[in-house]
């Protein structure tokens, strides 16, 4: 029956398509006339500017060759102990409350990494090297070095590790500013444990955040196959430039269902420059907890905006605190650029203590403007997505 009716509908598609073209031949013909007297200012208007395309070249091997040699391997053992895992009693009732020994074990893990400058310097993701004891680095050309953690950043899961080493083939830094839909991109890593791999996609998507992966989330979204392994790899252009670490998958399998999440260049360079200065990342904080707008937030607190921050919580002798601003203030730009809660988070977490920003709030009918002089997030804040007080800035 399924076969027939779809049979069916075919043919009336088809008798529809005939008279559609007929009708649409002759309106074609009618504006081909008109258009013949048209006077010449009708054919000003230009199309909306768009960026030229480019023919897809037979081959990305020149790309390759030049970026996969500074894309690394890297094994991670770390000592663990047996009370660390959730246990059974394997005796069940016959001894009751009965424990493994605890004892050290070794854990071994593998990621990927990228070779960013030519005296040894390596970022890749703080989970691929977490609380790791040994790191072993396997270059492309089968050399092993040991390699020593720089520094790390859990909020935006970057690491910066090195091996002692001159002359290495090293990536260049590209701009993720620049990055588009659309746009090819390469990713390479070692997947499974296989070894150095190249996968291809598309940019699917920028800015994307609010997924609770990680603190600060400002990702680029790419089809190209990303698996466990992938970890710290590489997302390329087709120029050979680094435009973003890769960082995770969103999967209901466990492996790649072409939804691939990488850290843009542009961060991964402002968190590299200081965990190589400093050993670890300082941020400034405004001191509030906030949620996103939404319409019906916006019709309830009576402002005419579309996005922007509700300030839900106030961080008692904070900078917002001292500033005058209020529960339930809308912010809606900082520095002049419009922004939403999430933009607002990674803006103020990439400044320095002590700097003053300018913040456009809407509080009811009226507008106002705040001037904030930002202090220095304490190390040990809640998490960013706590569901007690939402995301913090």
């Amino acid at each position: 029956m399924i076969r027939l009716i779809r049979y069916q509908t075919w043919l009336v598609a088809g008798l529809m398509l005939i008279v559609g073209s007929m009708a649409g031949g002759a309106f074609v013909g009618a504006s081909m006339v008109q258009a013949s007297h048209a006077p010449e200012s009708a054919f000003a208007v230009a199309a909306p500017p768009v960026r030229e395309a480019v023919s897809m070249p037979a081959t990305f091997a020149p790309v390759v060759k030049a970026v996969l040699p500074a894309v690394v391997n890297i094994s991670s053992t770390k000592v663990i102990r047996t009370s660390e895992f959730p246990q059974d009693n394997p005796f069940g009732d016959l001894f009751p409350g009965f424990r493994m020994p605890d004892r050290p074990m070794r854990q071994q893990g593998e990621g990927s990494g990228v070779i960013v400058s030519a005296d040894g310097y390596i970022v890749t993701n703080n989970h691929v090297v977490d609380g790791a004891t040994e790191l072993t680095v396997s270059m492309a050309d089968k050399r092993e070095m040991k390699a020593r953690v720089i520094g790390t950043d859990a909020k935006t899961d970057i690491a910066l590790i090195k091996v002692d080493a001159r002359d290495l083939p090293h990536v260049v830094l590209g701009d993720s500013s620049k990055v588009e839909v659309g746009d090819i991109a390469l990713a390479m890593g070692n997947p499974f444990g296989l070894g150095q791999t190249v996968t291809m996609g598309i940019i699917s998507a920028t800015g994307r955040g609010g997924l609770g992966i990680e603190d600060y989330e400002d990702f680029i979204q790419t089809d190209a196959s990303i698996n466990p392994g992938n970890s710290g790899g590489a997302l390329v252009n087709t120029r050979g430039e680094l435009i973003g670490i890769n960082t995770a998958i969103l999967s209901r399998s466990g492996g790649n269902q072409g939804v691939g999440f990488a850290v843009p260049v542009d961060l991964v360079r402002h968190v590299m420059t200081q965990l190589k200065e400093n050993g670890a990342v300082t941020r400034a904080r405004l001191g509030v907890y906030f949620q996103e707008l939404t319409p019906k937030l916006a019709s309830a607190l009576g402002v005419q905006a579309s996005k922007g921050a509700v300030v839900a919580e106030i961080v008692p002798d904070g900078p917002a605190s001292k500033s005058g601003l209020r529960k339930d203030d809308v912010i809606t730009a900082l520095n002049g650029q419009a922004i939403d809660g999430r933009s607002l988070r990674n803006a103020v977490g990439s400044m320095t203590p002590g700097s003053t920003i300018n913040l456009k709030v809407l509080r009811g009918g009226s507008e106002r403007n705040f001037s904030i002089t930002l202090d220095r997030m304490p190390d040990d804040t809640q998490r960013a997505d706590s569901p007690r007080r939402g995301r913090r800035g």
